[in-house]
């Protein structure tokens, strides 16, 4: 029997300050803090344009026919199963990926020189790879847009890897300092890793034309700098799976290396299911089998294998022609109505006489428009008209609908002229 002192001496400990009491609490991530302060506002007109998310007219999630119709299948297919997949995945998934950004035809594809293994999303793409990088390469200088997707330093930094930035937004002219990132690319040390977005540019929606591709393509292998791809957004600035993909395949045709993060959150609306890859094109073929057999040491002490249920989604849509099909239909009409969205809003900007240029929202591409709007604006946007959204004017254009872009509208020249309409 326990003692009477032990208990106390037990209680006392239990009793005492917590072994975590130096922990110091963390500021709040912002894009989620804006989440949380939405979901909170008992406003009947609220509105949220921040985390980057597609919403139907009636500011509903949207769940794209063809997702729901092939988990229909899934459910009624006897023969699936829910054991363990391998730990890069399912070997048809990353196939399929792979096919999807480099094309079928790809000299690399068939060359068997793409390692492809299915991570957590493009988030978990990115951070594997960050950490491959840190362990078997030997330049850790990082190099990321200014500005670039928030999340961005994070999986870097916690690889251990070095960051600097180059030249990207011009906020005179709301579009690309192409030449800024030229000087600056042209200044990093030969082997700095650089991190590009395929297309829809996030936070900016401001994207290189091809032959500034091209010329970026150029310096980059003249530099012997390291390319890796962040495509989250395949096909959501054209319509166009294969348009929005040049700027990565310029890299994969010239024979050289780089590294791409995939993702189905935006393209497909499989935010929640985590689904993404991570593809690392290489010189030869021998190499990828290499680099494959370090990538599963990666994956294995992180979370050991992925789920299986958003890639067989995935791997129906993508092998099945009617499917595949269906699916680029649906997508490119979420993005026919985003631009048709752009176009409003410039519209009634217009119509209202608001001071400023606002051509740069016609002008950016994909998701965002980033409108220029400051800290102050928008704080001003969220106290008086209940508009959540990023603090660095950040606007998802896919949150809107053709009912609030006038209420936006209003919110926005209030906040520019200081008149509430």
């Amino acid at each position: 029997m326990e003692s009477l002192s032990t208990k106390e001496t037990t209680s006392k400990d239990c009793n005492g300050d917590s072994v975590f009491e130096n922990v110091v609490r963390a500021p709040d991530v912002p894009v989620y803090a804006v989440m949380v302060a939405y979901s909170k506002d008992p406003s009947p007109v609220k509105l949220n344009l921040g985390i980057g998310v597609y919403r139907t007219e009636d500011g509903k999630p949207h769940v794209l026919n063809v997702v729901r119709r092939v988990e229909k299948l899934l459910l009624d297919d006897v023969s699936a199963t829910k054991e363990y997949l391998p730990i890069t995945g399912m070997a048809e998934f990353n196939k399929l990926s792979a096919q999807l950004v480099f094309g079928a035809d790809s000299p690399a594809m068939k060359e068997n020189r793409v390692t492809t293994v299915q991570c957590l999303a493009g988030c978990g793409s990115l951070r594997t790879g960050a950490d491959f990088l840190a362990k078997h390469y030997h330049q850790h200088t990082v190099y990321l847009s200014q500005p670039t997707y928030g999340n961005h330093p994070n999986f870097f930094l916690a690889a251990g890897l070095t960051l600097k930035t180059y030249r990207y937004y011009d906020p005179i002219t709301r579009g690309l300092d192409f030449q800024g990132m030229l000087d600056d690319l042209g200044s990093a040390p030969s082997g700095a890793i650089v991190l590009f977005q395929v297309c829809s540019h996030n936070p900016t929606g401001v994207d290189p034309t091809l032959h500034q591709w091209e010329q970026i393509r150029q310096l980059v292998r003249s530099k012997g700098l390291l390319p890796f791809f962040d495509n989250a957004y395949q096909g959501i600035v054209s319509g166009s799976l294969d348009m929005d993909a040049q700027s990565v395949r310029m890299f994969v045709t010239d024979g050289g290396e780089c590294l791409v993060a995939h993702s189905y959150s935006k393209i497909m609306g499989l935010y929640g299911e985590r689904v993404g890859a991570l593809s690392i094109v290489c010189k030869t073929a021998d190499v990828a089998k290499r680099v494959e057999s370090q990538l599963k040491l990666v994956i294995r002490p992180m979370y050991s294998n992925p789920p299986i249920h958003g890639a067989s989604i995935v791997t129906a849509i993508l092998k099945d022609r009617e499917m595949f099909d269906e699916w680029t239909v649906e997508l490119k009409a979420m993005i026919d109505r985003i631009i048709h969205l752009r176009q409003q809003l410039y519209d009634a900007l217009r119509d209202r006489g608001t001071p400023g240029d606002w051509s740069h929202i016609m002008k950016q591409v994909g998701m965002y428009t980033f409108s220029g709007l400051n800290a102050e604006q928008v704080a001003f946007m969220t106290k008086e008209y209940h508009i959540y959204m990023s603090s660095d004017g950040r606007i998802n254009m896919a949150g809107l609908s053709a009912k609030t872009v006038p209420y936006l509208a209003d919110a926005i020249h209030s906040a520019v002229t200081g008149i509430n309409l």
